[in-house]
């Protein structure tokens, strides 16, 4: 069921000729494995955390499609996609701001609304952050072999701290659909837009980090491969 999602994403990727492409390559491989999960029985609802996944992966591609214009917290992450300055990494939470913070409430309320309300949901979406956590370590080693910097964090306790942060975002991007999910349609809309500007916000924070970071990330970026193509290659890894 998400093998057609799946193609597309790594088709973006692969067309990408700038960092536009990191993003999909690991969207693809974290798609792949929610696919396996749900094909080995993980989920409570294998058929529904399959819509799910579709219906998410459809936030990120139809504004790359040109189906509808892309909230500004997307744009925020796609204009700077040709800046060289910018660590891989800042180019990868880009994404994930975007779709974690912005897009993740979203279709959870969307799926809410279409099924049997929001609680029974709650089950397989916990149950993603399993598959997350699995899912990551194969990633930033890849992610290693083309940003060195990236194998040293790691040693020192950065794989932990990024698998809790994006735990964070996710608990975060839950509430955020309890109390979208309680609105009318009206203050849905409204809030959906606040939402937008403050990811758009935390999208200009990523790229303008505070010191020291902001000392820091000319220095990673001279223990980063500088062809994007062949980075988005190296984080497809086995999709490649």
């Amino acid at each position: 069921m998400l093998a057609a999602t799946l193609d597309e994403l790594r088709t973006v990727a692969v067309a990408a000729e700038d960092a536009s492409g990191y993003f999909p390559a690991m969207y693809a491989r974290v798609t792949d494995r929610i696919r396996r999960a749900a094909a080995d029985g993980r989920f409570d609802d294998g058929d529904k955390m399959m819509r799910f996944a579709r219906a998410f992966a459809d936030l990120y591609l139809r504004p790359r499609r040109g189906e509808v214009a892309p909230p500004g917290c997307w744009e925020a992450a796609w204009s700077v996609s040709g800046d060289r300055r910018l660590l891989i990494v800042q180019h990868l939470l880009l994404g994930m701001n975007a779709h974690i913070n912005h897009d993740l409430p979203l279709v959870v309320v969307q799926l809410a609304d279409e099924h049997d309300g929001i609680d029974p949901l709650r089950v397989d979406f916990d149950a993603v952050n399993a598959v997350l956590s699995e899912t990551m370590p194969d990633v930033l080693g890849d992610l290693g072999r083309v940003s060195r910097w990236v194998n040293l964090a790691a040693a020192i306790g950065g794989g932990s701290a990024f698998n809790f942060s994006l735990r964070a975002a996710r608990t975060q991007a839950w509430r955020t659909a309890q109390r979208q999910h309680r609105l009318g349609a009206e203050e849905r809309r409204r809030d959906t837009v606040a939402l937008d500007e403050l990811v758009r916000v935390l999208a200009y924070l990523i790229t303008k980090p505070a010191w020291p970071a902001r000392w820091l990330v000319p220095i990673g970026r001279l223990l980063e491969d500088d062809d994007a193509p062949r980075v988005t290659k190296s984080l497809l890894g086995p999709l490649a």
